[in-house]
């Protein structure tokens, strides 16, 4: 929004008015002064119309969101400001709020924050970071994976020559997300051909986005242990769409050597259940920009399951030569 019509102009000292206690001036220079006063004035506004001196106007022409994550959210706030004037003027202060239904979640002060050219334009750039603990610390209602509305405020201060300081307020309203990070689960593992020397199976994820937006996946990063195993790491380009608050299943395929690793492997293949732990990270498209979000599972627990599609007997065949017989 313009501001050229909240402009607030700060007055200059006038001094005392020479007058008795009926109101009234009293003789001598009190009448004078006034006149030079008046006289003054005129002239100033004389000047003012012929060099085309005027009040700058300013508006919040964008709010951008380069970085955001799970702790916190950076955002950039474009101020641009036109000078009509035939001489520089200095941007003295710049004060900014950004709250959210009335409740401030930061501010701060910019002094000298420049110059606007003679007859030109230029956009301030407000850099202001959000820190999503002590946001959701200070007011508890706030839930992660919810969007919440906030308003920008920010008043500038200018000199400008003859006019004297004025102040520009400004605001401009959006959303802002608290990211959650996604939950991951192993639903099963479903082996594909047996071998000591290399085993192939397919890792089944389940993804659950727990945010109020949606998630864009981009990539999937990821790091799987059975007990103290690490039996895959890899990479998932698949591009897949986790609506908000939704489900998303996917099916990764990878291999290992049973040989290398230790009991936990086996104990999964005998049909025993068996701790597991993932970490990685996704890389999402949202509508409040790229988000990188961790995901993390400690304590889970997966077996070998087998689908009746599956050919059991082959299958079952294949892990008792594979099983070491007492």
């Amino acid at each position: 929004m313009s501001s050229s019509e909240d402009i607030t102009v700060t007055e200059r000292s006038k001094g005392k008015d020479n007058n008795d206690g009926n109101g009234e001036k009293k003789e001598g220079g009190g009448g004078f002064i006034d006149k030079v006063k008046d006289f003054i004035h005129d002239i100033g506004e004389k000047i003012e119309e012929a060099v085309g001196f005027g009040k700058p106007t300013a508006d919040v022409s964008g709010i951008h969101i380069p970085h955001i994550s799970l702790h916190r959210a950076d955002l950039v706030v474009d101020v641009l400001i036109k000078n009509p004037n035939p001489v520089p003027i200095p941007l003295v202060d710049i004060d900014y709020l950004i709250d959210s239904d009335g409740r401030k979640l930061v501010s701060g002060l910019i002094p000298d924050a420049g110059t606007i050219h003679a007859h030109g334009e230029e956009t301030v750039k407000i850099p202001v970071s959000l820190v999503f603990d002590d946001i959701k610390n200070t007011y508890k209602d706030i839930q992660p994976g919810s969007i919440i509305p906030y308003l920008v405020r920010v008043v500038l201060l200018v000199d400008v020559p003859i006019i004297g300081r004025i102040k520009i307020p400004l605001q401009k309203s959006g959303e802002i997300p608290i990211p959650y990070k996604p939950d991951v689960d192993v639903e099963k593992i479903k082996f594909h051909r047996f071998s000591f020397d290399e085993t192939t199976a397919t890792l089944h994820l389940k993804l659950e986005n727990k945010n109020d937006f949606d998630l864009g996946l981009n990539l999937l990063q990821y790091e799987m242990w059975l007990g103290d195993d690490s039996i895959v790491s890899a990479e998932l380009t698949e591009t897949t769409k986790i609506e908000k608050q939704g489900i998303s299943r996917m099916q990764v395929p990878f291999s290992f050597r049973p040989k290398e690793f230790g009991s936990a492997v086996w104990d999964m293949i005998r049909g025993r259940g068996i701790n597991y732990t993932i970490k990685g990270k996704i890389d999402a498209d949202t509508p409040f920009g790229r988000m990188k979000l961790p995901i993390s599972k400690e304590g889970g627990t997966t077996r070998l399951k087998k689908d009746d599609d599956d050919d059991d007997d082959e299958v079952s065949q294949s892990l008792l030569l594979l099983l070491p017989h007492d």
